[in-house]
């Protein structure tokens, strides 16, 4: 595996091992592994396309089934052990989001949302629904819906026999349509919504902002315990959620916070950050008809770390536990 196969098949790799894991930094760390791996076995392992041992000299045939195989094993080893943590994560888990450049934007660095091919597939909304489904299944679910693998494929990939990838799929992908949100990503409707979030949190109208919420709308927080607030669980309704978003516009301006407009997991979105210009948070929009179907806001530092220097100010409680470590 040389320079050349690193640049040109790592968009694949990190968009199977992020909608895998939901994380950046382990989507990152699986690719690296991926490629360590791949020089390291010389095709020993899946060389011909995931099949049996080749031999360890032996020539991949298509370095991109090896190493899109070997990404999916080790985002599936990654899932097995990191399904406890999962089941004690303290309140909502949300992924970690992805922050894409605006078309056009003069001087615009490539991103790993641009690598990542952006799609519904990317969304919030989309990804959480995805912790349903087993290790397995979702590589699977994800190897056929989203990145096009026929079956035989998907069997050589994650060691299954055709006829059982077929009905992982089917039960997968009934899972998925039964839960499956409805949102727009049309870049106007979302502009327009999120000016109207800005226009509010910056002292102005709320009331215009408020009549754009669904009356079902749902606000989800995932702080991780080491925000100022953690929510255990979804706020639902408007009048509720309509309160979370009145005391959040009152500590950002208390404190001086500024917000602004983004791009985020293929949704409109704003990024909210402290007076010195370091993140606190990344909230997303789920939109639908001009209204609002849900806001998600993560919170967590952990989960920020990959976009830039995080509020200590802010995050206090998290700021204490680094300088300790």
């Amino acid at each position: 595996m040389d320079t050349s196969q690193y640049t040109r098949y790592r968009p694949l790799m990190f968009s199977i091992a992020y909608r895998m894991t939901g994380s950046v930094s382990d989507a990152e760390d699986i690719v690296q592994e991926a490629f360590l791996r791949a020089g390291k076995d010389g095709g020993k392992d899946g060389g011909k396309g995931g099949g049996k041992s080749a031999g360890k000299d032996a020539e991949i045939e298509s370095p991109k089934a090896y190493l899109a195989t070997i990404t999916t094993r080790l985002a599936i080893d990654h899932l097995r052990s990191a399904r406890v943590r999962r089941e004690s994560y303290v309140g909502t888990w949300l992924p970690e989001p992805l922050l894409a450049s605006a078309p056009g934007t003069p001087g615009a660095e490539p991103d790993p949302a641009e690598l990542a091919e952006t799609s519904d597939s990317l969304s919030m909304a989309f990804l959480v629904l995805l912790e349903s489904l087993a290790p397995a299944e979702r590589a699977v679910f994800l190897l056929r819906e989203v990145f096009g693998y026929d079956y035989s494929e998907i069997a050589g990939i994650t060691g299954k026999t055709e006829a059982a990838c077929r009905q992982t799929f089917a039960r997968a992908r009934r899972r998925i349509d039964e839960g499956r949100p409805r949102f727009e990503t049309s870049r106007a409707a979302g502009e327009e919504l999120t000016a109207l979030f800005l226009a509010a949190a910056d002292g102005g109208d709320m009331a215009s902002l408020l009549e754009r919420l669904a009356p079902d709308v749902v606000f989800y927080g995932d702080s991780g315990g080491k925000g100022e607030t953690t929510f255990i669980a979804p706020v639902i309704g408007r009048d509720r959620v309509a309160q979370v978003i009145r005391i959040s516009f009152e500590r950002t301006l208390e404190l001086g916070a500024s917000l602004r407009a983004a791009w985020v997991n293929g949704q409109p979105g704003v990024l909210a950050r402290d007076a010195d210009g370091d993140l606190i948070a990344v909230i997303v929009f789920d939109v639908l008809g001009g209204q609002v179907l849900a806001i998600r806001t993560i919170a967590n530092p952990e989960k920020l770390r990959h976009l830039g220097p995080i509020s200590r100010a802010w995050h206090e409680r998290w700021g204490e536990q680094e300088e300790e470590s």
